[in-house]
């Protein structure tokens, strides 16, 4: 009876390594930045974003990912830092309200560590860049975590007497974690 049981947990153990997990639970999921003004971290979240990702542990090769994030759900820590980011010379909302990422190739690394590389859409700038993640069992749920360096210039975030980057520096950390199941 005990190698029957033991024989069932392999088996449900090797059914969820091979699971697609295409199911994101967004209200376990967030996507946070870090950034630094006046050499002070400054940390932060957006609140709406829409996420599409097909990830096969056992087949990370045939993974993608769409991002979308709403950029007028920025939370930068107060009203008055939350209507300056949505401003022209930052995010500029009202001509770009979102900034998106859309993988063209998912890459295992070997420990549960995983690439994706992409474009990346910020203010009608589209730049390539990889995002460094790694994937993790938790019970029947596979959490993504990662994060990926942003240049604001490259971007064009923080014009005028913000793009001094000793003012407002230029490197912002943008994290994220997912959580994904394989069925609804």
């Amino acid at each position: 009876m005990k190698a029957i049981s033991v024989l069932l947990l392999l088996l449900a153990s090797a059914h969820v390594l091979a699971a697609n997990f295409s199911v994101v639970n967004a209200t376990k999921s967030n996507i946070s930045f870090v950034s630094k003004q006046m050499g002070v971290a400054v940390t932060g979240n957006f609140a709406q974003f829409d996420s599409l990702i097909n990830l096969d542990p056992a087949h990370p090769e045939a993974g993608k990912a769409q991002i979308t994030v709403k950029l007028n759900s920025i939370d930068a820590g107060s009203d008055e830092a939350n209507d300056e980011v949505k401003s022209k010379s930052w995010f500029n909302v009202k001509e770009y309200p979102a900034a998106t990422f859309v993988s063209s190739a998912v890459k295992a690394l070997g420990g549960n560590r995983y690439q994706a590389v992409g474009k990346l859409t910020i203010k009608g700038k589209v730049r390539d860049v990889v995002v460094p993640f790694t994937g993790v069992l938790a019970g029947a749920n596979l959490l993504l975590d990662g994060s990926i360096p942003i240049s604001r210039a490259a971007f064009g975030i923080g014009e005028g007497a913000w793009a001094d980057p000793s003012v407002v520096a230029d490197d912002v950390q943008v994290k994220f974690h997912f959580v994904l199941s394989s069925v609804k």
